[in-house]
This record gives C-alpha cells, sequence and structure tokens, in this order.
C-alpha cells in the first residue's frame, strides 16, 4: 500500500498525475485526506480523498508520496500524523517520494543529508545537507524528489520503477504515450 497525503493548497497536477501513474502499474495507492472529507487544491480543483489520516495503517505499507503546492506544503509539513508515516517509510528504507516544495519536509526531517535531491527552485535552502541536481527527479536509494508540476509523470514513472522496475514503469508511461 502507498500513501499519497492531500492537504489544502496541493498542487493537483503533482498529486492527480503521480496518482494516475501510479495506477495504471496496479500499485495499490489511496490518497489520504489530511484536512478534510473533501481537500481543495491550490487551483481550485476539489478531491475526495479515498481515506481520512484516521485510517492510516503501516502493516503493508509501502511507501508514501508528498505533493507540493501552497500551502499544501505548510500543511503537510505542520501535521504530526503526516510526518510520523513519513519518519516511518524513510526510517525502515520504504519509498519515501516528494516534489516541488514537499521535498523541504524531507529536508528538515534530515532526510536529504548526503542525498541527490532536487525540487522547486527557491526551496534548495530547505533541503538540508543535499546535493542539489535541479534535474526533473532524482531517485537516491528508496527516497524520490522531483522539481514541480511540469515533471509529474516522471515522478510517477521513478515511483513505478523503484516499486516494480523499469521495464513496468516504461510500459506505463509508453502506454500513456509518454515515451
Amino acid at each position: 500500500m502507498f500513501y499519497l497525503f492531500l492537504a489544502e493548497g496541493f498542487e493537483e497536477t503533482e498529486a492527480l498525475a503521480t496518482l494516475d501513474v501510479m495506477r495504471r502499474a496496479r500499485l495499490n495507492v489511496q490518497t489520504v485526506g489530511v484536512t478534510g472529507v473533501y481537500v481543495t487544491g491550490s487551483h481550485g480543483v476539489t478531491v475526495k480523498p479515498d481515506i481520512d489520516l484516521t485510517d492510516v495503517v503501516y502493516d503493508g505499507l509501502e511507501g508514501v508520496v508528498l505533493p507540493g503546492g501552497m500551502p499544501g506544503t505548510i500543511n503537510l509539513g505542520s501535521n504530526e500524523a503526516v510526518l510520523k508515516c513519513v519518519s516511518y517509510c524513510f526510517e525502515n528504507k520504504k519509498i519515501t517520494a516528494a516534489i516541488c516544495a514537499a521535498p523541504s519536509i524531507l529536508g528538515k526531517l534530515g532526510f536529504l543529508a548526503g542525498r541527490n535531491a532536487t525540487c522547486f527552485p527557491g526551496f534548495e535552502s530547505e533541503l538540508k545537507g543535499a546535493l542539489c541536481t535541479g534535474a526533473h527527479v532524482e531517485t537516491d536509494e528508496h527516497v524520490i524528489t522531483s522539481k514541480g508540476a511540469g515533471c509529474a509523470i516522471e515522478f510517477g514513472h521513478a515511483i513505478v520503477a523503484l516499486a516494480l522496475g523499469k521495464a513496468d514503469a516504461d510500459r506505463v508511461i509508453e502506454e500513456m504515450q509518454c515515451l
């Protein structure tokens, strides 16, 4: 099971394109509402998450995905239950993925120190100890970071590649006409 956290002000493309790629690959992924039964993104798109934070379980957890956006990133980073789940995944070498401004959450937790990482331009100083590359997507062991909305399909591809292998990930985005 993967959890993709949604907090008020999330970046819609980063969340929904990533979710779409993951589900096309048949990964078991659920969206988690952090700030309510319905969550509105930074561009006014409202979605109903699959589950609430109170439904999060760690048994069988394969990874977490943090979309960026403002104030979505701030809302994710200030929620203790989200931080606990992210910490669990990182510490247990589960896939820990963040895009746009959300890698700043991983940076503040000290999870990017000594790792290659990327983020939305201007957030580099919050990636404490990271080797900021400016690439669209960086995978460093079980940690995946990405630059922003325009990289969401590539970000989803990286998650699927780490979870299932590059061949399966390539097949998914080829079927989407991205290769």
